[in-house]
């Protein structure tokens, strides 16, 4: 089955937003499959200091993730964009077992096959403690705040 991921590339602008809201909502589910099928079968990631190749490998990397990233919530903003890539700037919360708060920063640099799907990622993070007081994200974006962008601190 081939597998198509609109919008395609060369993107302009409402696209690359629309790629960017995309992975933040299917993210947002913190369901490995879903997340997995936006990428090729070959999809090379870099994440962290972790490197990652082909949808099988990403799916169990998004499982441990979401088995240690507790109360998971993300918010991605574009950055900016070209024919067949994309970057953006993200921030997301998490608790971990012992029940410390954490608020993770990050980039990361997308590049899409022809039928839209992410052959690539690398993504730099870095963790900040946090107290729970100091949270802001706690759940998927309303679709009111699409669009709007989210404050670095």
């Amino acid at each position: 089955m081939v597998r198509v991921k609109p919008p395609l590339p060369p993107f302009d602008e409402a696209d690359a937003r629309a790629k960017v809201q995309a992975a933040e909502d299917a993210w947002n589910t913190r369901d490995p499959e879903r997340v997995a099928l936006a990428y090729t079968p070959d999809s090379v990631w870099r994440n962290r200091d972790r490197f990652v190749t082909g949808r099988e490998a990403i799916t169990a990397f998004l499982a441990d993730k979401w088995a240690r990233e507790l109360d998971y919530a993300l918010r991605k903003e574009l950055w900016t964009y070209g024919p067949d890539r994309i970057a953006v700037r993200f921030q997301y919360e998490w608790r971990d077992a012992a029940g410390a708060f954490w608020r993770s920063y990050g980039n990361e640099l997308w590049e899409f096959a022809p039928d839209g799907l992410m052959r690539r990622r690398e993504a730099s993070i870095n963790d900040v403690a946090i107290t729970e007081a100091d949270r802001r994200i706690h759940g998927p974006r309303p679709t009111e705040e699409y669009g709007v962008p989210f404050p670095l601190a």
